[in-house]
């Protein structure tokens, strides 16, 4: 199979698999915000942070190296392997020891249980690493949809059947626990790979070399990422924490699934093209185009959308985290294009640049932190926009040298996307300022807003001619 088809295969069958898990997942979610509380939510939220340190940790970014290796073999899948198996089991030894002044750093003892029963994960995902980054090494993304959906179908039902029952936040550490649990199980079934008994000290030195920059960088990002709920949630309410979370996963969900197909199908196909200049910019470019063409319009319209929309999927409690969402869309439109850039800096060995970049960008981060801090949450939010804007910048100069595509280039190729995007948001907001006085029902202006969203943007996009909807239009045609 060519290049372009395997790559039009794999957009295919990941567009499959993201939008039937995300979809589930998203119902599920739903379900879940309706039977339980923001304050809920808000302690799972609390420990998010060393849940995805310790899973860098784990994988101290072997992963990624074997992706971008060219022909990496049994002795390599198996090295690795048996690192992250141990290192699950140490990682979690570490985080049980530290449970309970992680409970004490927020003042709510339930978290000493709760960190260790979730931390589990650490030790059952470690089983199925490698397995699946064979599969997204192969391109093999059928398979991960086979897999991803009985997870999710038989861990929402768990999480769904523990919180009728009344068990709180335990239904969301029972989901998360059954959700590994059975994607491990089939993804030895249907990976049909098996480690050997070796263990290979050079291969070890070689992958360690290219992913201990990644995992120094992983940290800081996972840190300053959750930087906001580690501080809402020191010295805010618990309930604050919920709204920020939902807010956050909400604008998230449009962001992760769009640009998860492609992001998941880019990095091993940068990665055969490595060494190809000219062809790695225009992939890029129509990559990148493409994804703000259509996840910009989208934040756009929902963040106009927030008010009927929170209050139709989660009901009236979750109300407070609509502003939280209306401001968090702008990182969610950014998002995908600062992973693509750094994207290059990995499939290019610059592993070392990669964690330069995430040192200055957290140092910004902290400044802003710092300063925004002083003007309560909604400081601390306007603030992460700041942040991310910022972070904009830093990525696309360094990244766009690798490939002759310079921050002035991208900013412009991408521009007239966000310009008829925020059009078609004002003019949705006009829609929906009428509707209001004639219907009361929020998914009528759902319905109304979205319909008028797809009948101003797509005429916009034509008539002004973006490629990108030439682009979409025939990759459509040739799955």
């Amino acid at each position: 199979m060519s290049l372009k088809k395997k790559a039009l295969s794999g957009v295919f069958w990941t567009f499959l698999q993201q939008f039937s898990t995300q979809g589930i997942a998203f119902v599920v979610s739903v379900i879940l915000a309706r039977l339980l509380l923001p304050e809920e939510f808000g302690l799972i939220a609390m420990i998010s942070v060393f849940m995805g340190i310790g899973t860098i940790l784990m994988n101290a970014g072997l992963g990624s190296s074997l992706i971008r290796s060219k022909n990496p073999n049994q002795e390599d899948y198996s090295t690795v392997f048996f690192f992250n198996l141990g290192g699950s089991v140490v990682i979690y030894a570490i985080i049980f020891a530290i449970a309970p002044y992680i409970a004490n750093f927020y003042n709510q003892d339930i978290l000493t249980n709760i960190v260790r029963w979730y931390a589990i994960t650490f030790i059952i995902n470690a089983f199925s690493m490698i397995q699946l980054t064979r599969l997204t090494k192969l391109m093999d993304f059928k398979t991960q949809m086979i897999v991803a959906v009985p997870s999710l179908i038989v861990s929402g039902g768990v999480g769904i059947y523990m919180a009728y029952s009344g068990y709180g936040v335990w239904s969301l550490v029972g989901q998360i626990l059954t959700q590994s649990i059975v994607s491990t199980l089939q993804l030895w079934y249907w990976s049909k790979w098996t480690p050997s008994w070796v263990f290979s000290k050079e291969k070890f030195i070689y992958h360690f070399n290219f992913g201990y920059k990644l995992t120094l960088s992983g940290i800081l990002d996972t840190i300053f990422t959750n930087a906001y709920a580690i501080i809402i949630g020191k010295f805010f309410p618990i309930a604050k924490v919920g709204y920020y979370q939902r807010a956050n996963s909400l604008q998230l969900f449009p962001v992760g699934s769009i640009s998860a197909v492609i992001g998941k199908v880019s990095y091993p196909l940068f990665a055969k093209i490595q060494d190809d200049d000219v062809q790695l910019k225009s992939v890029y470019k129509k990559i990148m185009q493409m994804i703000v063409f259509i996840v910009a319009p989208t934040l756009i319209v929902l963040g106009v959308l927030a008010e009927p929309l929170f209050r139709f999927l989660f009901t009236e409690k979750w109300l407070p985290a609509v502003p939280y969402f209306q401001i968090l869309i702008f990182t969610g439109i950014l998002y995908p294009i600062h992973a693509y850039n750094l994207n290059i800096l990995n499939v290019k060995g610059r592993s070392d640049l990669f964690l330069k970049l995430e040192v200055i960008k957290k140092t910004i981060t902290i400044i802003v932190i710092v300063i925004a801090f002083q003007f309560g949450i909604y400081g601390l939010l306007y603030g992460s926009v700041l942040v991310s804007l910022l972070a904009f910048f830093v990525n696309t100069y360094y990244s766009g040298k690798f490939i002759n595509y310079s921050t002035f280039e991208q900013v412009k190729d991408i521009l007239p996307i966000l310009a008829l995007a925020l059009i078609t948001g004002i003019l949705v907001y006009g829609i929906d300022y009428a509707v209001i006085k004639l219907f009361k029902y929020d998914l009528v202006r759902l319905l109304i807003g979205g319909f008028m969203a797809f009948v101003f943007y797509i005429p916009l996009s034509y008539l002004f001619k973006l490629n990108s909807l030439t682009e979409l239009i025939n990759i459509i045609k040739k799955l």
